[in-house]
């Protein structure tokens, strides 16, 4: 997936990123420092996590990120949905 581009400001992104991932069920923040964000995602079957991380481009003015499971081999695409439903939300925010 492409980065997600964002306009104004890296803290001003962040805080706007924050508050998406906060909201799904289930995450955790582990990790929250200027420029970079970690987040798990545990399952709600079988209580497996993955583990995502942002990383915020203040010049080029884009959110670079990966997830992937902990564990395992193949997550049935919940990473790359996962990840597509917070850009989408992203972008909606405004």
């Amino acid at each position: 997936m492409s980065p997600i581009p964002f306009r104004g400001t890296a803290e001003e992104a962040q805080e706007k990123l924050r508050s998406i991932v906060r909201r799904m069920p289930r995450s955790e923040v582990s990790a929250d420092r200027p420029g970079y964000l970690a987040v798990s995602f545990r399952s709600r079957v079988f209580g497996f996590v993955d583990d995502a991380e942002f990383v915020l481009d203040g010049e080029g003015r884009e959110v670079h990120f990966r997830s992937g499971a902990r564990t395992g081999y193949y997550d049935f695409g919940v990473n790359r949905w996962r990840m597509e439903r917070i850009a989408r939300a992203f972008r909606e925010a405004g």
